[in-house]
C-alpha cells in the first residue's frame, strides 16, 4: 500500500491515554492489526500515574507509533496535542480502551470520495472485557446522509452515540470546524462531532467498519458523576443543539434539541437539582420536550401515581 500514497493516503490515529494500562495494549494492537498499512498512531499520555507509558515503550517496537507525554490536561486537550502532531490526510480519534476491526481503515479510506465527506461506521458494546459479549447496536443513522439529516437520525431517541473511533475525518474539515473544546469533559465528543459533521457535505456510511466500545469500566469518565462533569454534559448538549438549530431551524431540530436536554434531566435528577432547573428553562425555550422517562417495574408504577420526579427520588433513595 505504501507504494502509492495518493491512492492510499496516510491516516493519523490520535489516541489520548490516562491511566489506560489495563486496556491500551489491546487498543494499540487493534491498530497494528489493520489491513490498511499506511497509518501513524500518536498516543498522548495525559499524565498517567499507572504503567501506561511503560507498556507503550516496552511492548511496541513500531516506527509508526509515536508517544507524547504531557501533564494531565484532559482527554480533549490530549486529542488536540495528538492532532497537532499528526501528518495524515485523514484523522481518526480513537479512545485507549476501544477496539477497531482489522478492516476498518481500509474500508473507510476506500469510501473517502473527497475532503468534504466524513466516513462513519457501525459500533456495538462489549462488557466485562469480553468480546464474546459484543453485539452491534444498529441506528437509523447507519446510512449515507446529509449532515443535518444524519444528526437528526442520531438524536431521535435522545441517546446520540458519537464515540470518536467511529469516524474517519479529512484534516481539511477539522481545519474548518476547529479542534476539541478543552473546557468540556463529559460528552465532549457530542459537541465536537456535531460541529464537525455540520461542516461536511455528507456522512458516508461504512458497513464493513466496526468499533468495539468497551462498557462498564470502573473509573471511566462516563461512569463519573459530579457537578463538574454534569455541567460539561449540559454545556456540550446545549452547544450541539445551537449548532444544529443554526444549520436548520425548524420544529424538528428544536424538538430533538429539547429531548436531548430532557434526557440529561432524567439522568441527573434529583442529584443535581440546580443544574436540572437551568436545563428545564432551556427545554422550554426550545418549545418543550416529548421524550418520556424510561423506567420499568416499581418505578413505572410509581410514575403513574406520583409523577416521574417523585418516582425518581424514591428510586434513588432505594438504590
Amino acid at each position: 500500500m505504501e507504494s502509492n500514497n495518493i491512492t492510499f493516503p496516510l491516516v493519523s490515529i490520535c489516541m489520548p491515554a490516562y491511566n489506560a494500562g489495563k486496556f491500551i495494549a489491546e487498543a494499540v494492537q487493534s491498530v497494528i492489526n489493520q489491513t490498511y498499512s499506511n497509518w501513524e498512531l500518536i498516543i498522548v499520555n495525559d499524565g498517567s500515574t499507572d504503567d501506561t507509558q511503560q507498556i507503550i515503550e516496552t511492548q511496541f517496537n513500531e516506527d509508526r507509533i509515536q508517544l507524547i507525554n504531557i501533564n494531565n490536561s484532559g482527554a480533549a486537550a490530549a486529542r488536540n496535542v495528538a492532532y497537532r502532531a499528526s501528518k495524515g490526510k485523514n484523522i481518526k480519534f480513537l479512545d485507549s480502551d476501544d477496539l477497531i476491526n482489522p478492516e476498518m481503515l481500509e474500508a473507510q479510506v476506500a469510501l473517502a470520495e473527497n475532503d468534504d465527506c466524513i466516513i462513519s461506521a457501525t459500533w456495538g458494546r462489549f462488557y466485562n472485557n469480553d468480546l464474546d459479549t459484543f453485539r452491534l447496536n444498529p441506528e437509523d443513522c447507519w446510512r449515507t446522509l446529509p449532515p443535518v439529516e444524519w444528526i437528526c437520525n442520531s438524536w431521535q431517541n435522545a441517546r446520540s452515540m458519537t464515540t470518536p473511533g467511529i469516524f474517519l475525518i479529512p484534516k481539511k474539515l477539522i481545519e474548518k470546524a476547529g479542534l476539541w473544546d478543552e473546557s468540556l469533559s463529559l460528552l465532549d465528543d457530542m459537541e465536537y462531532f456535531t460541529k464537525t459533521i455540520l461542516t461536511a457535505d455528507k456522512v458516508i456510511f461504512s458497513n464493513a467498519s466496526i468499533l468495539y466500545y468497551r462498557s462498564g469500566n470502573r473509573g471511566s469518565l462516563s461512569g463519573q458523576i459530579n457537578e463538574f462533569h454534569v455541567q460539561s454534559a449540559y454545556n456540550s448538549v446545549l452547544k450541539s443543539s445551537k449548532y444544529l438549530i443554526a444549520a436548520e431551524d425548524n420544529a424538528k431540530t428544536r424538538l430533538l434539541s429539547a429531548n436531548s436536554l430532557q434526557q440529561l434531566v432524567y439522568s441527573y435528577y434529583p442529584e443535581f437539582p440546580r443544574l436540572c432547573g437551568v436545563i428545564e428553562k432551556d427545554i422550554k425555550s426550545f418549545s418543550g420536550s416529548t421524550i418520556k422517562w424510561r423506567s420499568s417495574g416499581p418505578g413505572s408504577i410509581l410514575e403513574k401515581l406520583v409523577g416521574w420526579k417523585t418516582a425518581k427520588k424514591i428510586s434513588t433513595w432505594l438504590r
